[in-house]
């Protein structure tokens, strides 16, 4: 005869199972988290968002999934009033969120959310376009290729147009006699290559060595909107750090900015502000000249009512 209370193994294990199951297995899944994040430097992402409904969470969807594990994301809202920043809030518990009272622009919003990821321990800063997706595997990459390279100080991952899956970046280089940077394609060895150098990078997706960033100092917050990444790189290459791009990471843009009816007026008020800022010698009277007349063309086109055009 069984003693009181004595039970079967295998019912007392169900028992056990269906009692605390649950908690086990987010503890082992914390353990696996933890141990796969052993020893990775720790990463703040920052996305920045402004009226971003139709984007914002996918953005940060993309991020939950990649395959690096030791980063954290920061959330900064250039106070939206499309509600996008409420939603994510609801669906993204686990990001750092930071909603500031005005829309202060791309530089000063990105570099709101360096300081917080600094503050936070960040080795790394990856700035992120809320409009942009990150493939699984591209956080690994940035962070291997950049300890691997000690004197980089910014690096791009090749970034891809979503609707046409073309390469909307892979180098960029700046004409400093029409007064523009472009977007260039990398030649075939570049292409096959682990990373290889730009003379400037694109603020989609701009990954920052604390290092790079205690030396030179975040976005100049002078640039509302462009150009404020081409600054950047300029800073940095003048400081002695390498600019790389890593074709295997890969980011998706969708580059929501193409509907903004102030594009016109921040690429010519942010690309005059550059030119007069880092132009040398002979160079700056000419491309002062050339710049009034950009300023009149742009107040004429205006005036005319041409599409896209806003006096500066």
């Amino acid at each position: 005869m069984k003693s009181k209370g004595f039970q079967n193994p295998s019912a007392l294990k169900l028992s056990f199972r269906r009692k605390h199951g649950g908690m086990l297995s987010a503890f082992f899944r914390n353990i696996m988290s933890e141990d796969a994040s052993f020893g990775q430097p720790l990463v703040g992402i920052v996305v920045l968002n402004y009226n971003g409904k139709e984007c914002f969470s996918r953005c940060l969807v993309s991020l939950q999934n990649l395959s690096y594990k030791n980063f954290f994301v920061v959330g900064v809202d250039n106070d939206s009033r499309d509600g996008s920043f409420e939603v994510a809030q609801q669906e993204f518990p686990q990001v750092f969120f930071k909603k500031l009272s005005e829309n202060r622009g791309f530089a000063a919003g990105m570099n709101e959310g360096i300081r917080i990821a600094l503050e936070k321990g960040a080795q790394f800063v990856w700035v992120f376009n809320n409009d942009a997706e990150a493939e699984e595997g591209a956080l690994t990459e940035l962070v291997r290729v950049a300890e691997k390279e000690p004197r980089s100080g910014l690096l791009s991952p090749w970034i891809f147009d979503s609707a046409t899956n073309s390469l909307w970046f892979g180098k960029a280089s700046v004409k400093w006699l029409r007064m523009r940077v472009s977007h260039d394609e990398p030649a075939d060895f570049e292409k096959k290559a682990a990373s290889y150098e730009s003379e400037c990078l694109t603020g989609c997706a701009l990954f920052l060595k604390k290092e790079c960033l205690e030396q030179i100092g975040a976005f100049d917050d002078r640039f509302f909107l462009y150009y404020e990444d081409a600054d950047l790189s300029l800073r940095a290459k003048k400081a002695g750090f390498k600019l790389l791009v890593v074709p295997g990471a890969r980011v998706f843009h969708s580059e929501q900015s193409q509907s903004n009816p102030k594009k016109l007026y921040f690429l010519v008020y942010s690309g005059l502000l550059f030119f007069q800022k880092h132009a040398k010698g002979a160079l700056r009277p000419v491309l002062s000249l050339y710049g009034t007349i950009r300023v009149i063309k742009n107040r004429f086109d205006s005036m005319r009512g041409k599409a896209g055009a806003t006096a500066v």
